[in-house]
């Protein structure tokens, strides 16, 4: 079964005495299996978003003792600062990030109230997908009256704790109290503003935000049916706005919450609110990101300028990130470091690393060692990989030919196909080597009884199985290949008909290389009846790719 993971991102109202955050922060280490991926400090704020990941049991405990220390170090009585707060953690939300929903998530922020309640004494709120009334779903509604306001709002039945004392008392003084919920994925996202005016941050804002503005004619609310204020709503869903200034930037800036990036992307947000700026004189000048940032936002936003532009979108995923922080201004104020910042990096920072790892010449050195792997096939899958690279650099290079402009995002839809067919072949390359170690560690296994001996048999078949499967994956993946080449054979620019030529004789080695592990690989399956059907697909492929490649000497032949 693979692993339920959940984030915790808990902010603490300490933005400014790193000595306090670095070890509110550090308490989550002593609790293994939990990684920490982030601390963001805002001095201005005085607030400091922390993320860290990891199995939902473990990510309580770190969450608990967080908290436990935050209460420790923070006093609330003496705490300023520009962002909303009424806890030293204000907010410890969880969010289900792999295989587990967000009901089960619920359930564990139910569980870590419970604890912070009756182990630490500390009151609080669960909010959105942890809420026990929908009153109180909104954190804004829940966290309304701040930390001055606590003494009259917990005299309010309404307002009783859902965990811990219900009375005003001195552990609240100090440590204030919390809210504790289980939610999407939030972007914390501020965009800057060549101003120093909030009231003009504010109106972009209103302009923005799903809750809009307050509608009124001549300074007077207008009211609804109900006699409510009527709302203007604002352009864009699932984003919640304010307008600030930040001293410590000298600007000011709009910080929003994307609360749904599936309904409105962290570049949606910045694109609107340029446009509203630009309407009401102002100009952004850049952007901020608090906390972590998922990969795919960050490839979306690139996407969304490379179109605006007419760019091919088959372009690397690291120039990809590139696009993204320049057309959004993620360095405006301060450098953007990609490996720092986008969860998955983040996480895989750790990973042990992989033969696409090694440069070219370590590569070559690793593969020319007496170890046995890399070996043929992930040299097959390695040669396939610069088969395809080499098509699809002509589909970028026809995408931005000049006089071509009409046919950039044919060419652009090329190159996607191609960069898909790269990264497949590229995780081939590592899959392949650990499908031989998988063989060699089935013949490592221990055959001292007849019960271990049956197990270990069992344990080499089904890794051969595996090692046969993976080349074959590789013949289909470069066979599949050639069809990007040929067609920039036909259609791309004339002087790169070579390129693609190479490219098409690399995806027909990487075949025929495949070819060869799979037929030297099923000879050891004693399941003869599924070795013979995987030597047939694997003949099949060999055979259409000998056709291909005399499909693209013929063109070769033609034009040259």
């Amino acid at each position: 079964m693979n692993k339920q993971l959940i984030e915790c991102v808990p902010n603490i109202s300490e933005g400014r005495d790193i000595n306090k955050i670095n070890t509110i922060a550090n308490s989550v280490k002593t609790v293994e299996g939990v990684k920490l991926l982030d601390v963001d400090p805002g001095k201005a704020t005085n607030r400091t978003v922390i993320t860290f990941v990891g199995e939902p049991k473990d990510v309580i405990e770190a969450a608990f003792r967080l908290i436990k220390k935050a209460s420790e170090l923070i006093d609330m009585s003496k705490q300023k600062g520009e962002h909303p707060r009424f806890g030293a953690t204000d907010v410890c939300p969880l969010v289900p990030i792999a295989n587990i929903s967000m009901e089960e998530t619920a359930e564990y922020a139910r569980q870590l109230g419970k604890r912070v309640g009756e182990e630490l004494g500390i009151s609080g709120y669960y909010y959105e997908n942890a809420a026990t009334s929908s009153d109180r779903k909104n954190l804004a509604t829940v966290r309304s009256g701040e930390y001055e306001g606590l003494k009259e709002k917990l005299s309010k039945p309404n307002w009783k704790p859902d965990f811990g004392p219900s009375e005003y008392n001195q552990q609240i003084v100090t440590s204030g109290v919390t809210a504790i919920s289980a939610r999407d994925f939030l972007i914390a996202y501020n965009v800057n503003l060549n101003s120093t005016s909030t009231r003009r941050a504010n109106a972009i804002a209103f302009d923005i935000r799903e809750n809009g503005r307050v509608n009124t004619i001549n300074g007077k609310n207008v009211l609804d049916k109900n006699g409510n204020p009527e709302r203007i709503p604002g352009k864009l869903k699932a984003v919640k706005g304010i307008g600030w200034f930040i001293e410590e930037y000298g600007i000011a800036q709009i910080s929003y919450n994307l609360t749904n990036i599936s309904i409105t992307s962290m570049h949606e947000a910045f694109y609107e609110t340029d446009l509203c700026a630009t309407e009401r004189g102002l100009r952004v000048t850049g952007s901020e990101l608090v906390g972590l940032v998922p990969l795919q936002a960050m490839l979306d936003a690139a996407d969304f300028y490379l179109k605006k532009q007419e760019r091919s979108l088959g372009i690397s995923e690291s120039e990809k990130i590139k696009i993204a922080i320049k057309s959004l201004g993620l360095d405006d104020l301060k450098p953007f470091n990609p490996q720092e910042r986008i969860i998955e990096y983040v996480m895989n920072s750790d990973a042990s690393k992989k033969l696409i790892d090694f440069t070219i010449k370590d590569f070559a050195e690793e593969t020319a060692s007496e170890s046995m792997a890399p070996g043929g096939g992930s040299i097959a899958a390695y040669v396939g990989t610069l088969g395809v690279s080499l098509g699809t650099m002509v589909a970028n290079l026809s995408a931005h030919k000049q006089g071509w402009d009409d046919k950039w995002e044919y060419f652009s839809n090329w190159a996607v196909k191609g960069q898909k067919y790269k990264n497949d072949l590229l995780f081939l390359v590592d899959e392949d080597t650990n499908a031989f170690n998988k063989i060699i560690d089935g013949f490592r296994m221990p055959k001292t009884n007849n019960e271990e001996m049956e197990a270990r048999k069992l344990a080499i078949e089904n890794a051969t199985k595996y090692a046969t499967e993976i080349p074959l994956k590789v013949m289909e993946t470069a066979h599949n290949s050639i069809e990007v080449m040929i067609e920039m054979m036909k259609t791309g620019i004339p002087n790169s008909l070579s390129d693609a030529g190479v490219g098409v004789l690399c995806a027909k080695t990487a075949v025929t290389g495949a070819y060869f592990n799979v037929r030297i690989n099923a000879k050891d399956i004693k399941d003869r009846e599924f070795a013979e059907e995987i030597i047939a697909k694997a003949e099949a492929i060999y055979q259409k790719t000998i056709v291909l490649e005399n499909e693209m000497m013929q063109i070769i032949n033609s034009k040259i």
